[in-house]
């Protein structure tokens, strides 16, 4: 399973966004995506095109976003505990806690700012 992070919805999704075609290709080899509701949050509060949001409720319907629940919320708060430099990085830990949960591989284009999570197996570009 595949998490994706925002960085992916946007460039996927996003009007002449970058990774249309990577996005286009991992849904035709049939690898399931999922995104947490964080991420969802972090989608639609941006400047969206009515386009853009008809693709992303297409191809990732907003009512199956995984939940940001008790067990993400522990794993989370360990992870604020365990990195370097956890303050301002809240929301990423909370997403990479998410992918831990759902023992789902992260999806981002900002690898750097999960390099340093125990556990997280992270997909770049």
């Amino acid at each position: 399973m595949i998490c994706l992070d925002t960085s992916v919805l946007v460039e996927g999704l996003g009007a002449g966004g970058s990774m249309r075609h990577s996005l286009r290709e991992t849904i035709v080899a049939g690898d399931r995506m999922v995104i947490p509701a964080l991420v969802l949050y972090e989608w639609l509060r941006g400047p969206r095109l009515p386009e853009e949001l008809r693709a992303q409720e297409a191809l990732f319907p907003a009512s199956e976003a995984i939940p940001f629940g008790p067990d993400e919320a522990r794993i989370a708060a360990d992870l604020y505990l365990t990195v370097k430099r956890p303050r301002g990085r809240e929301m990423d830990l909370a997403v990479a806690a998410c992918a831990l949960s759902w023992n789902a591989t992260l999806w981002t284009l900002n690898s750097a700012d999960f390099q340093d999570i125990p556990g997280l197996l992270v997909r770049g570009r």
